[in-house]
């Protein structure tokens, strides 16, 4: 998701004066729209579909941090050594 800064940089004055338009930028491009105070970022308006991609693609990277760390410290199985002990185990 890239950012034009020509289109997707806008003043709080300017939202309050065209709410509608930029809401409806944020639905067509699916960027989000950086908020400026007095020049400085303040806030990001994000379109709602989008947000939820975002928040689950947090998630899913939340659970997979645990695995990476154990990849990185070498507590990890070859999947075909894996199952041959797990058929051991259950004497399949």
């Amino acid at each position: 998701m890239t950012i034009s800064i020509t289109e997707d940089i806008r003043s709080i004055t300017d939202l309050k004066r065209n709410t509608n338009a930029v809401l409806t930028q944020i639905h067509k491009t699916k960027r989000p729209v950086v908020l400026t105070v007095n020049g400085k970022a303040e806030a990001v308006l994000v379109d709602a579909k989008e947000y939820e991609k975002m928040t689950n693609a947090f998630q899913l990277l939340k659970l997979l941090a645990p695995a990476e760390e154990d990849i990185a410290e070498g507590r990890c199985t070859e999947a075909k050594e894996f199952f041959e002990e797990f058929k051991r185990a259950k004497e399949i």
